[in-house]
């Protein structure tokens, strides 16, 4: 069985920002993405899992190193100083390369 590697990139945010970053992650050159809604707690207060202004989602995203760090430059970039956000990155071994 062959495996490939590639990163899944995680970003936690507020919902009001997912129109544009489905926007900007699909011309970074991603090819899909997963999204939901999350809930938690961290450094700008409790965050409840309804979708209205104070929601947050978590958006993940495998694909190839370099996709990834263009998405991560850009969110830093465009998004980080603003919006409450954050980013991790994991190695992941995928079966079928051709999907991402």
């Amino acid at each position: 069985m062959s495996v490939y590697q590639r990163k899944l990139l995680t970003i936690i945010t507020e919902t009001i920002l997912e129109a544009a970053l489905i926007k900007d992650i699909e011309q970074l050159g991603a090819r899909g993405y997963t999204i939901t809604d999350v809930r938690g707690k961290g450094d700008r207060g409790t965050r409840s899992a309804s979708w209205d202004s104070s929601a947050n989602i978590r958006i993940e995203i495998i694909c190839d190193a370099n996709i990834c760090d263009k998405i991560v430059l850009h969110l830093k970039e465009h998004y980080y100083k603003n919006y409450a956000m954050i980013t991790y990155i994991l190695n992941a071994d995928v079966l079928r390369s051709d999907k991402f």
